[in-house]
Parts: structure tokens; sequence; C-alpha cells
């Protein structure tokens, strides 16, 4: 019952956590819009029927009962079609596509007065556009900042020190390291050696070893030679005398490959250390990298979770899940009682850290309805603005993003159907946290 209790407490606190986020995201969008004196009719966190809501002046602020997004009503995102009367717009056209983009630019003057018409999203100056639009991701995206620099600042990053944690009794391959020893697996040069946990590794073939990574880098050159390791146990200074061997290991640049080298079979403990704001910034260009490289092998990856729901291949570990994937982990984070309480609660901070690093990138895609589709208009049109300016030419006025509507309305199908097969594939193929 306990873990039970347990995982339904982190599945709870990574739902508030995700909404809290798509509130503040919102608020990225909300505040610079009525800095710039646009008018903002609604604010919702959530889809579907309303739970509640409030207005304060011309804005409803509320939640609705699908936690699953959310939005603010920006008035005039479109501009009217070129020669018509903004609050009179043709309700109908010929052709099924210039019908939808008609209909838009309708609904967005439903709540226009004349008062309103100096307060239209679109009359505003491009750049103030791409502050409106780029808000929700950045938001987004210090979200992710704060949450992971808190943990690497505050509780610290596990690094690997000197001392022996584990001592393997044979020789294994990397790709199977829980695998029982037989007995026709040789034993490994550190057993051989009489290498103990607890020991202090502080010399390796006369050279000296001030970290787990110096010692990892003289092990792996060490191809099946001699090896004379220094130590310490129990305060006094030892040496014992082996030969390394060649093995499959891990490759320190792609943890995914393994690699032939030299092999000692000793594992090291871990303490805590906390970091700095270089090694924040360091870390977060590296996973802000990763996150745009696994964006653009999304399709793939989507391709690979449809062959695992049609039972073709295994989920991959790495693959992508849908927000009931992310919160069945935080369950299971949740209710592992092998873990520290501390240690998993950071591990929910780290995923919900990750989950704004996708979300505020994923948003940046030049795509509508997302809000890079906004701002790749916003600099659109400040280009084309300043290259007029520039030739002498009269202004070009304001992009019309309304003219790429049938291109959002598939690009939302995509998003739909990609996510129905992501919350499908969690369900019946969850990813295996191991």
């Amino acid at each position: 019952m306990d873990t039970v209790l347990l995982y339904a407490l982190g599945v709870v606190l990574f739902a508030v956590g995700i909404a809290v986020s798509i509130g503040l995201h919102e608020v990225g969008h909300l505040a610079p819009a009525k800095r710039f004196g646009v008018k903002v009719t609604q604010y919702f966190v959530g889809f579907g029927r309303t739970v509640f809501s409030v207005r304060r002046g011309e804005t409803e602020y509320g939640l609705k009962a699908i936690p699953l997004g959310g939005y603010v009503k920006l008035v005039g995102m479109f501009p009217p079609h070129e020669g018509d009367d903004p609050t009179r717009v043709r309700k109908s056209n010929t052709g099924l596509f210039t019908q939808v983009v008609s209909d838009a630019r309708s609904a967005e003057y439903e709540l226009v007065e004349d008062k309103d018409l100096d307060r239209l999203f679109y009359k505003l100056p491009w750049w103030k556009k791409l502050v409106v639009m780029s808000g929700g991701p950045l938001v987004n995206l210090a979200i992710a900042f704060t949450l992971f620099g808190g943990v690497f600042m505050l509780h610290g990053v596990p690094e690997p020190t000197q001392t022996i944690a584990v001592v393997s009794q044979c020789v294994v391959p990397a790709d199977a390291p829980d695998r029982e020893c037989s007995a026709d697996d040789p034993p490994t040069p550190a057993a051989r050696a009489g290498l103990l946990p607890g020991d202090q590794i502080v010399g390796f073939n006369g050279t000296p070893v001030e970290s787990w990574s110096d010692l990892t880098t003289l092990i792996r050159a060490n191809t099946d030679g001699a090896a004379r390791i220094e130590y310490v146990r129990d305060g006094e200074l030892r040496t014992a005398t082996t030969n390394t061997t060649v093995n499959a290991v891990v490759d320190l640049d792609d943890p995914r490959a393994v690699v032939q080298a030299g092999f000692l079979g000793v594992s090291p403990t871990t303490e805590l250390v906390r970091q700095g704001p270089a090694f924040v910034v360091t870390q977060m260009g590296t996973y802000t990298w990763e996150t745009i490289k696994a964006l653009g092998q999304l399709p793939v990856r989507l391709y690979d979770v449809g062959k695992t729901v049609l039972g073709l291949q295994e989920r991959d570990p790495d693959s992508p899940m849908s927000v009931v994937g992310a919160g069945r982990v935080a369950g299971e984070i949740s209710s592992d009682h092998a873990t520290p309480a501390l240690d998993r609660f950071i591990s929910l901070v780290m995923l919900l850290a990750g989950v704004n690093l996708f979300l505020g990138m994923f948003n940046f895609v030049p795509l509508l309805p997302l809000d890079g589709g906004h701002i790749a208009g916003a600099l659109y049109e400040g280009l084309r603005r300043g290259w007029a300016r520039l030739r002498g030419r009269p202004d070009p006025g304001y992009v019309d993003v309304a003219r790429l509507l049938p291109l959002a309305y598939a690009m939302a199908m995509v998003l739909i159907v990609m996510s129905a097969l992501l919350i499908y594939a969690d369900i019946v193929a969850p990813v295996d946290l191991g």
C-alpha cells in the first residue's frame, strides 16, 4: 500500500509541476503582450471544459479540465484581408483553404471594438511580436535552467573518486555487466591483484593518479600489459602487481557504443560535488544540443515507436515518451524504496527540468501552430521591412501568417496523431527503465 501511495504522489507532483510550467509558459506570452498594450481576453491553463474562471478587467483567467496545455487569447493575431475593413471581414469565400483563412480572420475580430483598433497584435512592431511569442518557450528554458542549476549548485553532481566500491570477480562483456560468473570466466586483473573495496588507488605504473578519470585513461591505454598499482588501505601505502586484460568496455565518448580497451575490473565510489555557474552553463549547452538533435531525429524515433506498437520490435529505452509515460516514470521514481528519499526528489526535479527543456526547444520549431511559427513570421516581417527601407522601396506591410493556417491545421493533426501514438505506446509498451 505504501508503494502505491508513493507512486501516486510522484504522479501528482509531476502533474502539478507540468501544470505550473504550462501556466508560467503562458505568462511568458501574457505579461509582454499586456505591457505592449495588446488586448488579451483569455488566459487559461488546460483545454476542454472550464473548471474555474474569474474575470479581472478585460481578461478572463481560469483552469480547464484537460491539463495538457494552455493558451492566451491575443486579439488581432491575423491582419484583415487586404482592402477589407478590419471590423467587417468577409464571411464566405470560394475554396476550402480560403474559407478556413477567412473564418479565422472573422473569429479574430469578434471581440474588437473601435477603441481596440490600435491594440491589435498584428499592429505591433516586429520586435515586439518577437518578444511576445518568444516569451513562452523562453520561460520553459528559464525553468529548466533554474531547476538544473539548483540541483547542480545546491545538491551537487555525483563524481567518481579514487576509492574502489566494487571489485569484479570475473571478466564479462560490457553488454552483460550483471551476469553471474561461471567456471569458464577468467578472474579480473583486480581480483588477481587482491584489491578490495575501500582501497584508494594513488598510482598506476609509476604515474600518480589524482582522479578516477586519470586512472581510467591509464588502464584503457594499458592493453594486456603489466600493471603496478599503488593504493592506500587502512592508511598504509601498498603496491600490487598484475596484468590488465583487453575487454569490451563502454566508450567514454558514446555511452551506447563499446570499444576494446585495457580492463582492470574495479568500479569507483562516488561523492556529491557542488558545481559552479560555469558547469551549469556548459551542461545546459550540452543538454540543449542533445535536445536539438533529438528533435531532428523525432520522425525516425516516432516510426520506431510505431513498429513497437505493432509488435515488430522492442521499445528503445531512449525513445520519446508522452506526458503519460513521463508521469509513469515519476511514479516509479517516487516509489523506489531502494533509493533515499532526497535522491528520489532530486530525480523528480531533474525529470521536470528535462521536460521543460524539451517543451521550450520544441516550441521554437518554426511551424504553426507552435510559437516558432509566429516567431518566424515576426523575423520575416522585420527582415522584409528592413530590406525595403535599404532599397528605398515602400513599406511592404505586415506579414500575414493567416495564409499559413491550412499548414498549421495539418501540423496540428500531426501533433494530435503523434501524441495519441506515444500515449498508446506508453500504455501497451512502456519504456523499461531497467
